[in-house]
């Protein structure tokens, strides 16, 4: 799969050339899982997740992007989920941890919250597992653990398989 967000059609392609490419391109990869966070010091906490993923068995993809300081890609890769074959997202953030919640605005699929630590974390991430699990009426967030993303994956897995 590309790193682009979203297929955009030129204006001389058609709506059915657009629909094929994009189911093909869905095909091609299977991805079920998208795994995102919001910085690159992330990466070594959630590569757990795919890892688990993928020993499952399961086709994941793995980005980063801030809730914070790239708020118009987060709502354009949560709003395209669902068409590009995702079935669940999971995001892993620290302090504010603002991106789950944010992927969840903008989807209807699952999404599970990793609260992560960091050396500014409060109460060794009890910030960041607050901020996920307090999510207001109508955008629903799991939340695993802090320091979790195994977890997270699991409960990815029996979502998947219900």
């Amino acid at each position: 799969m590309t790193d682009e967000l979203s297929a955009v059609p030129s204006e001389s392609s058609g709506t059915a050339e657009t629909v094929a490419a994009l189911e093909q391109e869905l095909d091609a990869d299977g991805v079920l899982v998208g795994i995102v966070m919001g910085s690159e010091s992330d990466m070594p906490a959630m590569e757990k997740a795919a890892a688990e993923l993928t020993r499952r068995g399961i086709a994941n993809e793995i980005k980063v992007m801030s809730a914070h300081r790239n708020p118009d890609v987060v709502a354009e890769y949560s709003k395209t989920a669902r068409a590009r074959g995702l079935k669940v997202i999971i995001a892993g953030a620290g302090l504010a941890a603002a991106l789950p919640g944010a992927v969840a605005a903008h989807t209807d699929l699952p999404v599970i919250g990793v609260p992560l630590t960091s050396k500014t974390s409060v109460a060794g991430g009890l910030d960041a597992m607050l901020a996920i699990a307090q999510m207001p009426p109508g955008v629903p967030v799991a939340c695993v653990g802090v320091d979790n993303p195994k977890n997270a994956a699991v409960l990815a897995e029996r979502i998947i398989n219900a």
